[in-house]
């Protein structure tokens, strides 16, 4: 899908608000509420608007512990690491999954209760799993920033 620059526009304000409505669009990016609200529909339709989800406050919400994990395996191979992704999706804890070159096969970023919950994820997913020699783990003592906006050219 090609973007204009309406609709990369669109996708930037969006990025901040989501719930942002067409006429507050139009007034930001200048084009009518119809025809912002034809290009959202759009935007959604093709797929450059994956997901739309409320991003929550964790001091709000409950504190978690936010935990860097980085895996190495033991063994490689196509079923291997499908078998793993397929893994790693059905863990609600993983907030992000990255498949990696470098050092570390895959690289996960997790939010778990306290590190008794980690204990039980990490003897229940990596010390289980014999395709894994080692993982390391790094722990977030605080959050600097966060985000999921990609910077898109106007």
């Amino acid at each position: 899908m090609d973007l204009d620059r309406f609709d990369r526009k669109i996708l930037n304000c969006l990025q901040q608000n989501s719930r942002q409505t067409a006429e507050q669009l139009s007034v930001l990016v200048g084009l009518s509420p119809a025809a912002c609200q034809r290009r959202m529909k759009k935007l959604r339709q093709n797929g450059a608007i994956a997901k739309e989800v409320a991003i929550l406050d964790p001091a709000v919400c409950g504190s978690r512990t936010t935990l860097i994990v980085q895996i190495c395996f033991a063994v490689g191979g196509l079923e291997t690491v499908d078998s793993f992704k397929r893994r790693i999706c059905d863990l609600p804890e993983v907030q992000h999954g990255y498949y990696c070159t470098g050092e570390a096969d895959f690289i996960l970023i997790m939010t778990v209760k306290d590190m008794q919950d980690y204990d039980r994820i990490g003897r229940e997913w990596f010390f289980g799993n014999p395709a894994i020699r080692r993982f390391d783990t790094s722990v977030a003592i605080g959050t600097v920033k966060t985000g999921f906006s990609i910077p898109l050219d106007d």
